[in-house]
């Protein structure tokens, strides 16, 4: 069996970042969980620089990223992810408050895998969140990076 392989969280709100990861860990995922607090912190994890410099190689499973984050907002973080060759494949699922339909239109024509609106209720956030760890870290089969 392959290594598991992270579960990589974008978010900048305290309260949302820790009911994501609450939630994931109710989903009895055995990946790791990486939160990072905006999309500067998100792309230095993946280009492995700064704080990340030293982590593993390898790319993460899934990145659950919210739009509307401090110096470099989630759909910038997404844009670049889809420019750049190594990270064309990684599955994305924007996790945002944000009804619009700017971001909503904006995050498909950028690539994104997933679009979920953060439900008020706190139930449907878990359960939400952990349907998505299981399908992105677990069930979801992405090419090699061959």
């Amino acid at each position: 069996m392959s290594e598991l392989r992270t579960i990589l969280l974008a978010e900048d709100n305290p309260h949302d970042a820790e009911m994501a990861i609450d939630a994931l860990r109710e989903a009895h995922l055995a990946n790791p969980i990486v939160h990072v607090e905006d999309g500067v912190e998100a792309l230095d994890y993946l280009y492995r620089r700064g704080q990340f410099a030293g982590r593993p190689e390898g790319n993460p499973a899934v990145l659950l990223l919210d739009i509307k984050m401090t110096r470099m907002d989630g759909l910038e973080v997404l844009q670049r992810m889809r420019d750049e060759e190594a990270f064309k494949r990684i599955p994305v699922v924007i996790l945002s408050s944000s009804r619009e339909e700017s971001d909503l239109a904006r995050s498909w024509d950028l690539g994104v895998n997933a679009y979920v609106v953060k439900p008020v209720d706190v139930d449907q956030f878990f359960e939400a969140i952990r349907t998505l760890g299981r399908f992105w870290a677990v069930l979801n089969e992405v090419p090699g990076a061959d």
